[in-house]
């Protein structure tokens, strides 16, 4: 989840009770909107929440807004661009991420006489229960008001205990390789009579092809060791190269 640092914030104190947000949970009657300061807010499972804006799609629209299924909470997450989806799908398949929501919330704080706010693109609650907020933005589409609503956010969540990033283009290669992966994280591509000889292959670094064939035909035996892959049971270099039959695949030192 590495991006880009934030500067410190001056439109704000830094103080929890400096912020406050506005966002929506799910009750028996379907979405209750909620509202409250930050400093009193924080523990709420966003990681849940419903998002607090729609995302638009319209004919001639330059971004490409969507759906992506997250196999790590088994439920539809909206992005706003590809490049938001392709963030979504690296937090999926990190070991770190339980769970993750898109417009989890409104920020607002004060700045220059006014009320400012922001909707951060993603809520991501890690495996050890800490939260973090991402903002999607490429390095050359950020204004100056953009700078200062992600620098006060990063304050925000710095105030209670989260971390920030503000992430931008990824690397292709890596993405690509993930993508590939991703084709195979259901379950159903895991056949329980390779698993265990997939391991038994790959337990030192051995060519990809090499190690499928040992288990036995490669047609039956790849879907099973692209979904070991994709749960990092067993890995390979995924950004210098694409994927091809000569890769290394080998478990992870330590294991997983």
């Amino acid at each position: 989840m590495a991006g880009s640092g934030v500067s410190a914030v001056t439109a704000a104190s830094g103080r929890a009770d400096s912020f406050s947000l506005r966002y929506l949970e799910i009750g028996r009657a379907g979405a209750v909107e909620r509202r409250g300061p930050l400093a009193a807010c924080w523990s709420t499972r966003f990681e849940d929440a419903p998002p607090v804006r729609q995302f638009p799609s319209h004919k001639g629209q330059k971004n490409f807004p969507g759906l992506y299924y997250a196999g790590c909470s088994g439920r539809h997450v909206g992005f706003e661009s590809w490049l938001e989806r392709d963030h979504l799908m690296m937090l999926d398949y990190s070991p770190r991420v339980r769970s993750f929501a898109a417009q989890p919330f409104w920020l607002s704080w004060p700045s220059g006489g006014r009320m400012r706010r922001h909707a951060p693109d993603f809520f991501v609650r890690l495996v050890d229960g800490g939260g973090v907020v991402i903002d999607v933005r490429p390095d050359d589409r950020i204004e100056p008001h953009d700078a200062e609503a992600f620098a006060v956010t990063a304050t925000a969540c710095e105030s209670v205990g989260w971390g920030y990033r503000r992430v931008g283009v990824l690397d292709a290669v890596l993405v690509a390789n993930v993508r590939w992966l991703a084709g195979y994280q259901h379950a159903r591509c895991l056949r329980d009579q390779h698993r265990g000889a997939l391991e038994e292959a790959f337990a030192a670094p051995r060519p990809l092809l090499e190690g499928v064939e040992t288990v036995g035909d490669r047609l039956a035996v790849l879907p099973s060791l692209f979904h070991l892959m994709w749960s990092q049971v067993l890995t390979a270099d995924l950004e210098s190269s694409p994927l091809t039959g000569a890769s290394m695949v080998q478990a992870p030192k330590g294991g997983r």
